[in-house]
């Protein structure tokens, strides 16, 4: 991979300098992808693990949502922490968390075991997600903070594509705790990288800004509108894509009478015009502003929803009625959500860590907020899903206007 750019605090165009950006731009990635990666592994497990310990379908989907549940939660405690403690100590810790929840999970001998294991898992890999833009901002600064963000983005919009199918080949030829072995054995590799590449990047002079109360630095940074907005904004258009999700996969099956496979070959297409669009926010990172390119991408959504939304009222329901619209939607967030990110993470730069956390925690409490939504007012017909993702998409346009209304008054 060229990375086109070094670490800050190491100037220079150096063969050396360069190898070190390379190599912590991995690291970081890797870090990131450890949480979605862990994630959606479990699902071509859950079969299996109903069958071993002979269980209903709500217990085991238990150690789904549990995981998601705990890993959002989480993240507001790692951002804070890292920030005073620094990032380095903070996310070895997690990463053996993560390490120990899954060698848990994987010797479990039980459902309770296995799902105490899940727990431990989550609460280790939260500090990834969380972590690795905290880290990004320190060792690069705002100049390539877009950029190094778009990679983050493309890293974990990749593990759900490639880890259900990983698990399902694992499992028909090892059984289903080799999927948790092979979860341990990318967290060692993963904290051995850590340890080796990664020094601590937490500036010393910033933590004599620190509040000792943690909610007090949440507080600073939701008094701040252009913050505010982009993690309202990011949550929004999250929401709004899980309601489509999920939306897809009902309306698909029940309603247009296709089977789950025709609706997986349509849903990959999804996370790839996600990472075509993360992509292209990394290079036109420095070109266009952050607000610009926030507002461009929510403007993409807006259009494409719309578009959905009157060929749906007009009476015409398709699998292409579902999933151009929704790729362009996609595409859109790939473009907004890095920059969104970045621009979180700049407004207090003291802040990082918690910035980091608020982000990640705001995008996964409105993606399960907006999917739940849809879900309780489903009724068979395609308006659920018209009204969720359009209230959505509609909001994340009305807070995208925030930042690019402030833009002379960002902080950078």
């Amino acid at each position: 991979m060229r990375v086109p750019f070094q670490c800050r605090h190491r100037p220079g165009h150096s063969l050396n300098s360069r190898i070190q950006g390379t190599r912590v731009i991995v690291a970081l990635m890797s870090i990131t992808m450890i949480g979605p990666l862990a994630i959606h592994l479990f699902l071509p497990v859950m079969p299996e693990v109903k069958k071993a310990f002979d269980i209903p379908d709500s217990l085991v989907g238990m150690g789904f949502s549990i995981t998601l549940l705990v890993m959002g939660c989480v993240t507001l405690v790692y951002g804070s922490l890292s920030d005073r403690y620094g990032r380095r100590p903070v996310l070895l810790a997690g990463l053996a968390l993560f390490c120990a929840g899954t060698l848990m999970a994987a010797l479990a001998e039980s459902i309770e075991a296995l799902l105490i294991g899940r727990v431990i898992q989550a609460l280790g890999a939260g500090s990834g997600v969380t972590l690795a833009r905290a880290i990004a901002r320190d060792t690069y600064g705002t100049e390539s903070l877009v950029k190094v963000v778009s990679y983050l983005t493309m890293a974990s919009a990749l593990a759900p594509m490639v880890a259900p199918l990983l698990g399902g080949m694992m499992i028909d030829a090892l059984g289903w705790r080799s999927a948790f072995w092979f979860s341990l054995a990318a967290g060692i590799a993963i904290t051995a990288a850590v340890y080796l590449v990664l020094r601590e990047t937490r500036p010393v002079a910033d933590l004599a800004r620190q509040s000792p109360q943690m909610w007090r630095n949440y507080v600073a940074l939701l008094r701040q509108p252009v913050f505010t907005a982009y993690i309202l904004g990011s949550g929004f258009a999250v929401g709004g894509w899980m309601a489509l999700a999920a939306g897809s996969s009902f309306l698909m099956q029940d309603t247009l009478g296709r089977s789950a496979t025709e609706f997986g070959m349509y849903f990959v297409f999804f996370p790839l015009c996600y990472l075509i669009g993360s992509l292209v926010s990394s290079r036109l990172s420095g070109r266009i502003s952050i607000e610009a390119m926030v507002l461009a991408g929510n403007v993409f959504m807006a259009v494409a929803t719309a578009v959905q939304i009157a060929f749906i009222l007009g009476g015409t329901l398709t699998p292409l009625v579902l999933f151009i619209p929704g790729c362009v939607s996609c595409l859109g967030q790939g473009l907004a959500l890095p920059n969104a990110q970045a621009g979180a993470i700049r407004v207090m730069p003291h802040l990082a860590g918690t910035a980091a956390g608020l982000s990640v925690f705001g995008q996964m409490f409105f993606g399960a907020a907006f999917a739940q939504w849809y879900v309780l007012i489903a009724d068979g017909t395609p308006m659920a899903l018209v009204i969720t993702v359009g209230v959505g998409n509609a909001l994340a346009l009305l807070t995208a206007l925030v930042p690019w209304a402030m833009r002379n008054r960002t902080v950078v």
